[in-house]
């Protein structure tokens, strides 16, 4: 239909503006989501005897996973060699916006204000100013924490603020409802957008480089994955049903904290996650949890732009690249970004940061994947630690999904507490033996 960057056709701007209204939406409300679904977990989780260990192991699990995948990112660099005869031109390079750096994580745990927003002000080729707010979700989760806690502490004349805290979150889950059924407008302009701005024409030389990409995404995602639920008695089918609403729209929105409603969707609703677990897993999860971003990518990345400069690797640089994909990708959680992630982990092997600039032309494409590869490993650490500790819902996971990608009743797990509401608003009797409070294998026990 014609059209370009500088003037786009009139279908071209239908679909951007569908796409990033929708985006926008989801964002606006995973501040209050992530708040307070925090607040009321720590708080449901009073009367839980093992918390700490299901934080624990999912902390564990986690670090397993990056190592498995970064472990796979570092063969495939090895083999398909991305960075040797690449025909890039090294005056294409362009230089990152942002750089990563274990100070800026230590500074962004502390929040700069009570609603963990930050404002930046950049100016356009005019010179006009324009200021935009952002929330650090870190700071966002260290502040619901405190808060939780201290309200746990406080004890019963904390239970007013409690009860209210619950009441709210009912209501931004209803609200939430109504956004997530938006989602098939969403992903017709997201998608559409993404093929008219970037295509497949820009990867050029850089061929090797997405291929190695895609080629550990698709491992991970598809073989990676699978492996860890039939390990732990789960169906793989069933996971892939169940998790293809979170991947199809973190495939194409390109966020993980974008896509964070619905993946706590999936995890509580198709995988029977309880609700007071997965309101802190799958928040804490898209922060940290990121085997494609984290992992896979500056994993190959790396080797790239080694074998780009002809810096040779040796075993301490590799163990050095695992350490960082491991233990540092909350280090980016600050200032959520692959770019970011790949800078921490050049300077940190000490290569040059020069080679960002070469892999920012297909960057937009590699993000798609990437980004489904994270939010899919963000529902699949609830559901298996979930197992391993007995409480997962078992009937839920192997139940048939709907048209929606979701079984009904939507969003309930049958091992919350009477309090619990599903998302389209219908608040459902608990069984009797969840009436008590209990520990976590006991109301497993009662489901």
């Amino acid at each position: 239909m014609g059209g370009g960057a500088d003037d786009p056709n009139w279908l071209a701007v239908t679909l951007d503006t569908i796409g990033s209204t929708f985006v926008t939406l989801l964002r606006t409300i995973v501040p209050p989501l992530i708040v307070l679904a925090v607040i009321s977990s720590i708080a449901s989780l009073r009367n839980v005897s093992n918390a700490a260990r299901l934080a624990g192991q999912t902390l564990v699990w986690f670090a397993i996973t990056a190592l498995i995948a970064v472990s796979i990112g570092i063969g495939l660099g090895l083999i398909i060699r991305p960075g040797m005869n690449s025909g890039v031109d090294p005056s294409t390079a362009a230089d990152p916006s942002t750089h990563g750096s274990w100070l800026a994580f230590l500074e962004s745990l502390v929040p700069t204000n009570f609603l963990g927003l930050a404002a930046s002000t950049s100016a356009d080729d005019a010179g006009v100013l324009s200021t935009s707010l952002d929330f650090n979700a870190l700071q966002l989760i260290v502040i619901a924490i405190a808060i939780g806690v201290a309200a746990v502490k406080v004890g019963k004349s904390a239970e007013p603020f409690l009860a209210f805290t619950q009441s709210t979150l009912d209501i931004v889950l209803k609200v939430l409802w109504w956004v997530i059924r938006l989602a098939p407008l969403g992903t017709i302009g997201l998608l559409g957008n993404a093929v008219y701005s970037y295509g497949w024409t820009t990867i050029g030389a850089l061929g090797k480089f997405t291929l190695a990409i895609y080629v550990g995404l698709a491992l991970v995602l598809f073989v990676v994955y699978p492996l860890l639920t039939k390990a732990h008695g789960l169906s793989a089918l069933k996971f892939f049903s169940g998790v293809w609403p979170a991947v199809q729209l973190g495939f194409v929105s390109r966020s993980s904290m974008g896509t964070m409603p619905v993946t706590q969707r999936v995890a509580e609703t198709n995988f029977g996650v309880p609700r007071h677990y997965a309101s802190f897993a799958v928040p804490f999860g898209a922060t940290t949890k990121m085997d494609g971003c984290a992992a896979i990518y500056p994993a190959i990345s790396a080797i790239f732009v080694a074998q780009f400069f002809g810096v040779d690797l040796g075993i301490t640089d590799y163990l050095l690249i695992v350490f960082v994909s491991v233990i540092g990708s909350a280090a980016t959680a600050g200032t959520t970004g692959a770019t970011v992630m790949l800078t921490l982990t050049l300077s940190t092997v000490g290569l040059p940061l020069e080679g960002v600039g070469l892999l920012l032309a297909v960057d937009p494409i590699l993000d798609m994947g990437r980004t489904a590869t994270n939010v899919a490993g963000q529902a699949l650490i609830p559901a298996i630690v979930s197992k391993r500790e007995g409480i997962i819902d078992l009937e839920r996971y192997n139940e048939p999904r709907g048209l929606d990608g979701f079984v009904v009743p939507e969003f309930r797990s049958s091992a919350d507490t009477a309090d619990a509401v599903d998302l389209d608003g219908s608040a459902e009797e608990p069984a009797e033996a969840d009436r008590e409070p209990a520990s976590v294998a006991s109301a497993s026990t009662a489901s």
